[in-house]
């Protein structure tokens, strides 16, 4: 079995008004693409869920509440795994004049634009959402996302999953 190589932590937001909050990545000589807010995983963050309320308030100057692990997307690269935690939260506040972090400083690499998108899974096709896992399980699984976020904290099973996201995960 191979190590984890690399780790992070990225959420399906919604805001007040229930769209999806993503990031239009603009870069020199490449047509734009849009991704979950969030990032890698550093040695200060207690976990993935730590790593999100920190790569939020970096990337929107934003808190966010409500937040639960949905889904895991996995890659083999060459010096091991790559794992994605994948969350869904509520974008309870928002200062883009907060944000920090070389991605705001270092014209080279590109744009970052925070955007919304209505929160159908016709709104999420007509986007090159990435990874594309990511955008398939989102399509898939919008009802239920929002369900979660409306229905209030729900505490895990003995097996320690949430009822509603095993039923996410099922075909």
């Amino acid at each position: 079995m191979n190590a984890v190589a690399k780790e992070s932590a990225r959420a399906l937001l919604f805001d007040s008004e229930w769209r999806l909050v993503f990031i239009k990545r603009t870069r020199p000589g490449q047509e734009p693409y849009w991704v979950a807010v969030g990032g890698g995983l550093e040695p200060e963050d207690a976990d993935a869920e730590a790593a999100l309320h920190r790569e939020v308030f970096e990337e929107l100057g934003g808190k966010i509440d409500g937040v639960r692990q949905v889904f895991l997307v996995t890659d083999e690269l060459p010096e091991g795994v790559s794992l994605q935690h994948i969350f869904v939260a509520r974008l309870v506040s928002m200062d883009p004049s907060q944000r920090t972090g070389a991605e705001f400083t270092e014209p080279g690499r590109g744009t970052y634009e925070v955007v919304t998108v209505p929160a159908t899974s016709e709104a999420v096709a007509s986007i090159c959402l990435l990874p594309s896992r990511l955008s398939e399980f989102a399509q898939a699984n919008l009802h239920g996302l929002l369900a979660l976020l409306h229905q209030g904290e729900r505490r895990p099973n003995r097996t320690g999953h949430c009822d509603l996201v095993r039923q996410l995960e099922q075909p």
